[in-house]
């Protein structure tokens, strides 16, 4: 097999990483388990950066080898999938089953930008509908594949205003992949930074404190997206002239109804949806863990009474293999924190005052944006930052905290490519549709990107110590 210039390089590097750290006079200091850490680090990033291999394969493999030399037991590799964020992921996709099943989120998409009246309505509408959905469905490619026939629907509708389709296009997965950081179950990613800040600092986030950090931003950096795209894709005579959609016309080309009563099945969605939203939001006061009231949804949304779908097919829903590349990158993040091999990383960095504390935030947020140039999975982004993020902020003398929160919030942007996000994929290529090529990517990117790194930054250094996360 013949390896292209993007492959080889990161291979190279790789090895001769691994080399330099088989050499027993080099790196002084640094114990046998943090080398092999480091190797088996440098590998899987290189991996995940110039290769084709399955991103899961991947991160299994290193969980192996690090278990296999003894780095961490075999209960810390396989104890990662009990891990409490893994079982809230697993329930909460049987609830985004269950709600997807009764056609209550296309009705509710429906019900919203049906009350639009101009082109900036419409936009604005949508983008609150799109941000709501991040309490429904878990990740963003399944928000994506829900909203797709939402978008579909829109785009008949505006068949004879192709800028509007375009722009509408480009809006729908834009918004999605900002808008995860207002919940904990938004992302994947999410759930490895909490993990990785409870292992290395002991340092617990719910879901109400994620909620009360996450959601001001994913609100405001959306409605900010969502104004770029409105600009950098339409004309003035395009964002002019009216809007007249009705959930009637939504209907049209919608494969459920989305107008009339509800039935009994949407009934159920919804008040189950609005109950175990309730009851994460309000944990400190009843102590239930989010994930045991996920479970509990889950049981009733699949419960042969109650019920709108089966177990079997609420099941078939659930992203195996990012729950098992989630569990092993989180046994890495343990490797890395406990062999010392991630402050060893770091030691070389200024720290304690000699470094500003909001250009420590910036350059962390800085590289978090980029870093999908390199790594296009936000889940191998937050496994391979955060464990280094935390790290160097503690020898930064910077609140570990509110520094992955940062890496985290940053690492949501990845538009620049196509080939960036599963959502930025899906609605680029619509057969029979109109949608946005390379360029309208390159462009919007040139002015979003600095944009949300500064929103980004912005509540780290000021916001964020209001909500209880200081910078110090």
């Amino acid at each position: 097999m013949t390896l292209s210039p993007r492959q080889a390089i990161p291979l190279c590097l790789a090895l001769s990483a691994c080399a330099l750290l088989a050499v027993p006079g080099n790196f002084a200091g640094l114990g046998g388990d943090a080398r092999l850490t480091l190797a088996v680090f440098a590998l899987a990033t290189c991996a995940w950066v110039g290769t084709p291999i399955d991103d899961t394969y991947i991160a299994l493999g290193a969980g192996l080898a690090l278990a296999a030399t003894g780095v961490i037991s075999s209960d810390v590799l396989f104890g990662t999938l009990g891990d409490e964020t893994v079982w809230l992921l697993i329930c909460a996709f049987v609830l985004a089953a269950a709600v997807s099943r009764t056609g209550l989120a296309a009705r509710a998409a429906a019900f919203l930008v049906s009350g639009a009246r101009s082109v900036r309505q419409l936009v604005h509408l949508t983008t609150a509908a799109l941000v709501v959905s991040a309490f429904a469905i878990p990740a963003t490619s399944g928000r994506a594949a829900l909203a797709l026939p939402v978008f579909l629907a829109l785009a008949k509708v505006l068949a004879d205003r192709t800028r509007l389709v375009v722009m509408l296009a480009l809006l729908f997965p834009t918004v999605i992949l900002l808008s995860a950081v207002a919940t904990l179950i938004g992302a994947g990613a999410h759930l490895i930074t909490v993990s990785v800040l409870f292992e290395t600092t002991g340092k617990h986030i719910g879901f109400t404190q994620w909620l009360l950090l996450g959601l001001p931003l994913a609100v405001v950096s959306s409605h900010a997206a969502a104004e770029i795209v409105l600009w950098t894709t339409t004309r003035r005579a395009d964002r002019r002239g009216p809007v007249r959609i009705t959930a009637e016309d939504i209907e049209a080309h919608s494969e459920t109804p989305v107008t009339g009563p509800l039935s009994q099945s949407e009934a159920r969605s919804a008040l189950l949806l609005a109950t175990v939203v309730a009851l994460w939001c309000s944990e400190p006061l009843h102590g239930v863990s989010p994930a045991l009231v996920a479970l509990i949804g889950a049981v009733v949304a699949a419960s042969p009474a109650l019920g709108t779908v089966g177990l079997k097919d609420a099941l078939k829903t659930v992203p195996w293999s990012l729950l098992l590349f989630m569990a092993a990158t989180m046994a890495m993040g343990v490797a890395l924190s406990e062999s010392g091999a991630a402050r060893w990383l770091v030691s070389g960095l200024p720290g304690g005052g000699s470094v500003p504390r909001w250009l420590f935030l910036g350059v962390v947020v800085a590289v978090s944006t980029a870093a999908h140039l390199l790594l296009q999975s936000r889940s191998a982004r937050s496994s391979v930052l955060v464990p280094l993020v935390v790290a160097a902020a503690v020898g930064a003398g910077v609140n570990p905290v509110a520094a992955a929160l940062a890496s985290t919030a940053a690492a949501g942007f990845c538009h620049t490519l196509p080939a960036s996000a599963k959502p930025v994929t899906l609605f680029s290529d619509i057969p029979g549709t109109p949608t946005y090529g390379p360029r309208d990517l390159l462009r919007l990117s040139a002015v979003l990107a600095p944009v949300t790194a500064a929103l980004v930054l912005l509540f780290a250094l000021a916001v964020w110590p209001l909500l209880g996360v200081p910078v110090l």
